[in-house]
C-alpha cells in the first residue's frame, strides 16, 4: 500500500482522508512541513508516497491523476506530490534543504533532474487555498464540475479513427466504467478479446455462412473489447508494463489468427487463399514497420520540420480532412469492420483481395508522404536514433560479418542505405520471380548476395534522410522470399507452414519495436544470433526449398517456425513478466 503524509490536520468537513484512503492510501499527519520529513523517513523506502497540503481542495480524479499513475517516478498537482520509490531520495533531500510544500519541493525534484509529471487537470480543481474566502471559492469551483463525465471523457484517446471515435467509443467508456466497478483488470479485459477474436477465427473456419456472420459479430464485439482495455487502464490508471505488452501483442495475433481462419474456412469451401492471407500479413506487417521505424528515426531528431509537414499541420486545420486522412490509411478500427462486414456477407477471398487492394493503397499514401517530409526536412538524427533503426534491421551474423569485412571499405552516401537494402531485396527476388529458381541450388548464392548487400546497407550509421527504409525493405524481403518460395513448391501445406514461419518472425520483429519504445533497447544479442538475424533465416528458408521438395519442404518450414516461436515466445515472455521497464502504452491515436 502507498502512504500519503498530510502536512497537518485538514480544515472540518474536508473530504480529504477519504479521498485519499479511497485511492489506496494509508494516511498520515505530520506535524507541519517540518515534520514531513520525519514522517518520510517512517516510511518504507519500496513505497510510493504523497506529500498532500492539508489545506488541498479539488477532484478526487485530480488527485488521482496526480498520485497513482504508476508510468512516472514523481508528479504534482497544485497541493499534492507523489514519488515512486527511485525518487524517494530525491525527495528526502529536498525536504531536508528546508521544509517546505508540495509545489516547492517539485521546483526541488526537477532541479535535481527527476522528472516530474503534471497532469492535465482541465477543468478538474486542484488548489491549496490560503484562507476562508479562497476555499469557498475553490469549493464552488468543485461543486461546478461533474467529475465523472470528466473521467470518462478522459478515458478516450484524444486521437483516435473515425469508427473507434464515433462507433465504438460512445459506449465502450461505459463498459470501461462498468469493468472497473467490479474490480475487472486491463488485462482481464485484453484477455477477454483476445478469447473473443480465436472464437471469431474458429467459427470462420467452419467455412459455412452462418459461421462466417458469428465471426464478423465476434471480430467486431473483440475490438470493442480492445478499446475498452485502453479505456478501463485510463479511467482507473491502472497501466503496467505486462499491460502495455499483451495489449499491443494480442492485437497482432488477434489479427493475424482471424485470417488464418478465414483460410482455413475457405480451403473447407474448396478455394485455397493461403496465399492471399499470408500476403495480406506480410503488407500489414510491413505498414506497421514502416511505420515504427519512420517514428524511431524522426522522434527525437533536431530541426525536425518541412514544408510537407507543415501542408499536413494546415490540412488538420480543416475538419473534415482531419477524419479523410485517418480512414484512408485503414486503422484497425475501419480496417476489423470492413473484415467484419465481408466476411458476414461475401467470401474469404472477397475479404483478403479487397483488404490488401485497401492495405497496398493505404501503404502508398503513407510511404510517399513520409518520403516526401523525409526529403523535405533538414533532420538531423540522433545516435539513439541510429541505434534503433539498426536494431529494427535485425541483422545477424552473417550480415554483420559482411558489415565488418566489405561495409566500412564502401563510402557511405547520403542514400546509400536504403539503395544497398534495394539491392539486396532485388537479388533476392528477382530470380524467383523472373527466372522461376526459387527452390532450386541456383537461388542459394542469390541468398548469400542479398545477406552481404544487406550487411552494406547496415554498416554505417543509419542517419540519412531515408534510412528509416532500411528495415521494412529487409522485412519485405524476408516474409516475401518465405511466400514466394510456398506458393512456388506446390508442397501440400506449405503456404499454411509458411504463415506460422512469418508470424513467428513477426513476433520477433513486434516485440523488438515494444523493447525500444520502453527504452529498454533491442532483444539480447544472444536471440539475435540464435535466431540467425534475417539474413540467416532467408538463407536457411532457401537451402531448405533446393534441399527438400514436396512434403519435406513443408515440414522443414514447419520444424523452424516452431524453433523460432519457441525460442523468441520464452524470451519475450521471460522478459516482460520480468522487466523494469516503464508502462509505455500507446496514447497517440496513430493508426495500427
Amino acid at each position: 500500500m502507498s502512504t500519503a503524509i498530510l502536512t497537518g490536520p485538514p480544515p472540518a468537513g474536508s473530504p480529504l482522508e477519504d479521498d485519499l484512503r479511497a485511492l489506496g492510501f494509508a494516511v498520515r499527519t505530520a506535524d507541519g512541513a517540518a515534520g514531513a520529513a520525519a514522517a518520510l523517513a517512517a516510511v518504507p523506502a519500496a513505497e510510493r508516497v504523497a506529500l498532500v497540503d492539508a489545506r488541498f481542495v479539488g477532484h478526487r480524479h485530480a488527485l488521482r491523476l496526480a498520485l497513482t499513475d504508476p508510468r512516472f517516478p514523481a508528479a504534482a498537482v497544485d497541493g499534492a506530490l507523489t514519488a515512486a520509490p527511485e525518487a524517494r531520495p530525491a525527495l528526502a533531500r529536498a525536504l531536508a534543504t528546508a521544509p517546505a510544500g508540495p509545489g516547492a519541493l517539485a521546483v526541488r525534484l526537477e532541479a535535481e533532474g527527476v522528472t516530474v509529471h503534471r497532469p492535465e487537470l482541465g477543468v478538474l480543481v486542484a488548489a491549496a487555498p490560503e484562507d476562508a474566502e479562497a476555499r469557498a471559492k475553490a469549493a464552488a469551483d468543485v461543486a461546478a464540475v461533474d467529475e465523472e463525465s470528466v473521467r470518462l471523457r478522459s478515458a478516450v484517446k484524444s486521437r483516435d479513427g473515425f469508427f473507434t471515435t464515433f462507433c465504438v467509443s460512445p459506449y465502450s467508456r461505459y463498459l470501461a466504467r462498468w469493468c472497473a466497478r467490479r474490480g475487472l483488470t486491463p488485462n482481464q479485459v485484453t484477455t477477454a478479446s483476445l478469447l473473443t477474436a480465436l472464437i471469431a477465427a474458429g467459427c470462420a473456419a467452419t467455412g459455412s455462412r452462418g459461421g462466417f456472420v458469428a465471426a464478423g459479430l465476434l471480430l467486431l464485439f473483440s475490438f470493442v473489447l480492445d478499446c475498452t482495455d485502453g479505456q478501463l487502464a485510463r479511467y482507473s490508471l491502472r497501466y503496467s508494463t505486462l499491460g502495455a505488452w499483451l495489449d499491443a501483442t494480442f492485437d497482432r495475433a488477434k489479427e493475424y489468427a482471424y485470417y488464418a481462419g478465414l483460410a482455413l474456412g475457405a480451403a473447407r469451401a474448396g478455394d485455397d487463399v493461403w496465399a492471399l492471407a499470408l500476403g495480406a500479413m506480410v503488407l500489414q506487417t510491413c505498414r506497421h514497420v514502416v511505420d515504427f521505424a519512420f517514428t524511431e528515426a524522426n522522434h527525437d531528431a533536431a530541426a525536425n520540420t518541412s514544408p510537407t509537414a507543415a501542408l499536413s499541420g494546415r490540412l488538420d486545420a480543416v475538419g473534415w480532412t482531419v477524419w479523410a486522412r485517418r480512414m484512408i490509411v485503414l486503422p484497425i478500427g475501419e480496417r476489423w469492420a470492413l473484415i467484419a462486414v465481408l466476411t458476414a456477407l461475401t467470401t474469404p477471398r472477397t475479404v483478403f483481395v479487397v483488404l490488401l487492394i485497401g492495405c497496398a493503397l493505404a501503404a502508398c499514401y503513407t510511404t510517399a508522404g513520409r518520403v516526401l517530409r523525409s526529403l523535405t526536412r533538414k533532420a538531423r538524427r540522433t545516435d539513439r536514433a541510429a541505434r534503433a533503426l539498426a536494431d529494427l534491421a535485425d541483422s545477424g551474423p552473417l550480415a554483420r560479418s559482411a558489415a565488418g569485412l566489405l561495409g566500412r571499405a564502401v563510402p557511405s552516401a547520403t542514400y546509400s542505405a536504403p539503395f544497398w537494402a534495394l539491392l539486396a531485396t532485388a537479388s533476392l527476388l528477382a530470380g524467383p520471380l523472373l527466372a522461376g529458381n526459387g527452390g532450386t541450388w541456383r537461388a542459394v548464392p542469390q541468398a548469400v548476395v542479398y545477406a552481404v548487400f544487406a550487411g552494406v546497407a547496415v554498416a554505417h550509421p543509419l542517419k540519412g534522410p531515408l534510412d528509416w527504409l532500411v528495415p521494412p525493405v529487409l522485412r519485405a524481403a524476408e516474409y516475401g522470399i518465405v511466400l514466394l518460395l510456398a506458393a512456388r513448391s506446390g508442397a501440400p501445406g506449405a503456404l499454411p507452414a509458411a504463415f506460422g514461419l512469418v508470424a513467428a518472425v513477426a513476433y520477433h520483429h513486434y516485440d523488438t519495436v515494444y523493447r525500444i519504445r520502453g527504452g529498454t533497447g533491442a532483444p539480447p544479442p544472444w536471440l539475435v544470433r540464435a535466431t540467425g538475424g534475417h539474413e540467416g533465416r532467408v538463407l536457411a528458408v532457401t537451402t531448405a526449398a533446393a534441399l527438400w521438395h514436396g512434403q519435406a519442404f513443408t515440414i522443414a518450414l514447419t520444424v523452424l517456425a516452431a524453433a523460432l516461436a519457441l525460442v523468441v515466445l520464452s524470451e519475450s515472455i521471460r522478459f516482460w513478466v520480468s522487466s523494469g521497464a516503464p508502462a509505455v502504452h500507446d496514447e497517440t491515436g496513430e493508426p495500427a
